[in-house]
């Protein structure tokens, strides 16, 4: 049986389509009333609040974009990117996400990652419905604490 046959036998009545969520209900995102979108910003932001739950998780974002995250902070007028280092893919019923992270020193990497990729399908399949075929994550770095670089005041310029 192919996966669009498994989809076809999920329909439900007058034609609406229902995938089977995480906790047993179902979403209903195509019906035939209409279809509901949900925009990648939407699911990238779900799947940025859910990594960063899990202890562990440090900073997220590869070493480039984590610096122009932090010369975009300091940037008047300009907000932070609240989804530095999550990348997502969303289709009808159906979601991919990338994920780059700097994880805590002395924390087991692959049981971190399994942390991580739990919540971010239970919080996506939960608050969107959709099914997450795949959480790729990639570890950029590691955080050794009392390794930040001294920040040193700002000095007036005006005196």
């Amino acid at each position: 049986m192919s996966q669009d046959d498994r989809r076809g036998a999920g329909q439900g009545a007058a034609g609406t389509r229902r995938k089977r969520s995480a906790d047993g209900g179902s979403s209903e995102l195509v019906t035939s009333g209409g279809n509901t979108r949900i925009a990648d910003d939407v699911v990238a932001k779900i799947a940025t609040m859910a990594a960063r739950k899990v202890g562990g998780v440090h900073e997220m974002g590869a070493a480039m974009s984590r610096t122009l995250g932090s010369v975009r902070d300091r940037m008047p007028g300009l907000t932070a990117d609240s989804t530095q280092g999550v990348a997502v893919q969303v289709g009808e019923r159906q979601a991919a996400v990338d994920i780059d992270l700097v994880v805590e020193y002395g924390l087991s990497i692959p049981e971190l990652a399994s942390a991580v990729r739990a919540n971010v399908v239970s919080e996506i399949e939960h608050m969107c419905g959709l099914e997450v075929v795949e959480v790729n994550i990639t570890v950029d770095d590691v955080h050794v604490a009392g390794d930040e670089p001294e920040e040193r005041p700002e000095e007036s310029r005006v005196r």
